[in-house]
């Protein structure tokens, strides 16, 4: 038996399909096109997705030469889909949650004194980042459309509903709390959209998805759209809920992080939600078919391994991601240069969406190799900011880091993590947690696994780094570079 599982990123979709041992059959991607209408805009459209993830799809099964049982998704988050309801075509494009159109929606709310109310029910805070901001600046700017969402013929959603429509020909509007919780219109301790939010940003309920269970089968594909296949769709979680339970961190206490696009790390709490006092998100992890939720606290940190195709695609002083490690390695430190890579403003935990990408230190003497290792240290940087504070709030200490994504790739960055956490950063053989978790979601919902604890034994280590001593002046450096960036763009 086995599972594939989609992962709708936001640069490209991956297919995976996975064996009852937890292995990697066989994989399949496909880019898409990112759109860049303004700067602080980002766009997707929704038809290229749903290409793409026919395309990764055909190349995995094709790779595997088994037809699976059971079908998981997983996606990029709080990204708002529009698509009509009989004919699934979108009549805009996808307003990314990198998307920073939405601030002034922020402001105006937050000044109206909405915000302390807002983080009660939802356990966000009034950014852009979230889904519910961008559907209020389509009521105010598209107003044709936002009249096709209000007449019920234009269905709203997050990528993982718009997927969901698609491989079952438009019979299904459904997410799992894991989506809902990104939107700020989901009471996280209710477990349900609010009436009350859905209010305060002008969404009409009737417009979104039904709520349904991170795992257990929520619907079938059609054969006729979906590649031939009579499949149940049995796992649905956002990417990194889904990274979270990949990793195996299903007890409380869990941490995980991905490098991504951003990075994004995330603590297991269990079955109580767990609120930050100092910048972080409490989130739904996922949701069983019993109606209980597990929790997670998160730091969203924007921009990391974009910074990274940024020194290729707009410096271009790299040709590919992975030349970062050797390139790094010639030069003993940053030589003074410290990078905040706030290119689409900054998350977690300072949260300032007018922040703008900083380099500071520059001398004569500066090479690309110093600007390649500093922004190396920057994401180790990001990622201790977040982590210090969620340790903190959470009341619990950090042993170990399990880490994926891209960038978990670079010993050179594994090294530096586990120096600035002074922790034990581990690496798994299988990277592709996100897809994997939600092939995980999946069996665990049709019986190919039967406990969470089964699953944990298909968790590999590729590689243990061990914390060394820790440059707590470079750390401070970065930190007064951090406060020169915030209020750039104001």
């Amino acid at each position: 038996m086995t599972v594939l599982a989609i992962d709708a990123g936001t640069t490209g979709v991956t297919a995976l399909v996975v064996a009852e041992d937890g292995g990697v059959l066989a994989r399949g991607y496909q880019e898409f096109q990112q759109h860049f209408p303004e700067p602080g805009r980002v766009e997707h459209q929704p038809e290229e997705i749903w290409q793409a993830a026919l395309q990764a799809c055909r190349e995995a099964l094709a790779g595997a030469g088994r037809r699976p049982t059971a079908v998981g998704i997983t996606n990029q988050r709080e990204t708002a889909v529009l698509w009509n309801r009989r004919t699934l075509a979108s009549p805009r494009r996808a307003i990314v949650w990198q998307d920073r159109r939405s601030a002034e929606v922020c402001r105006t709310l937050a000044g109206q004194g909405h915000e302390p109310r807002v983080a009660e029910l939802t356990g966000l805070r009034l950014d852009p980042y979230f889904t519910a901001t961008k559907l209020a600046w389509l009521a105010e700017h598209d107003p044709a459309v936002w009249r096709e969402v209000e007449a019920g013929r234009v269905a709203v959603g997050t990528v993982d509903s718009y997927l969901v429509a698609r491989m079952t020909a438009g019979r299904e509007h459904v997410t799992d709390a894991s989506n809902a919780s990104r939107t700020l219109l989901f009471d996280i301790t209710a477990g349900a959209w609010s009436e009350e939010l859905c209010a305060l940003f002008g969404v009409p309920m009737a417009a979104l998805p039904r709520v349904v269970p991170s795992y257990g089968t929520v619907a079938r594909t059609d054969p006729d759209t979906f590649l031939g296949l009579d499949l149940p769709i049995a796992g649905i979680a956002g990417d990194q809920q889904a990274a979270l339970f990949g990793q195996a961190c299903h007890a409380a206490g869990d941490v995980k992080c991905t490098y991504g696009t951003g990075s994004f790390v995330l603590i297991n709490t269990g079955a109580e939600p767990v609120r930050s006092s100092a910048g972080l998100l409490t989130t739904v992890a996922w949701g069983a078919p019993d109606g209980t939720l597990t929790y997670a606290l998160e730091g969203s940190i924007f921009v990391t391994g974009a910074a990274v195709q940024w020194l290729r695609d707009g410096l271009g002083i790299i040709g590919k991601a992975s030349e970062t490690e050797p390139i790094a390695r010639t030069v003993p430190d940053s030589g003074g240069v410290v990078f905040v890579p706030a290119l689409t403003g900054l998350g977690a935990p300072d949260w300032d969406p007018t922040a703008r990408g900083t380099i500071l230190g520059i001398t004569r003497g500066t090479t690309r190799a110093h600007l390649v290792r500093a922004t190396l240290e920057a994401i180790a940087f990001e990622v201790r900011d977040v982590v210090d504070v969620m340790t903190s709030d959470a009341g619990l200490d950090l042993l170990c880091l399990k880490v994926d994504g891209g960038a978990s790739e670079n010993d050179l960055l594994c090294r530096m993590q586990a120096d600035q956490l002074g922790a034990v950063v581990a690496r798994p053989k299988v990277r592709e947690t996100t897809a994997l978790g939600a092939a995980f979601l999946a069996g665990l919902g049709t019986g190919l696994w039967s406990t969470p604890d089964e699953l944990a034994t298909t968790w590999q280590l590729d590689a243990e780094f061990t914390p060394g001593p820790r440059d707590d002046h470079a750390y401070d450096k970065w930190r007064l570079a951090v406060e020169k960036a915030k209020g750039w763009a104001a």
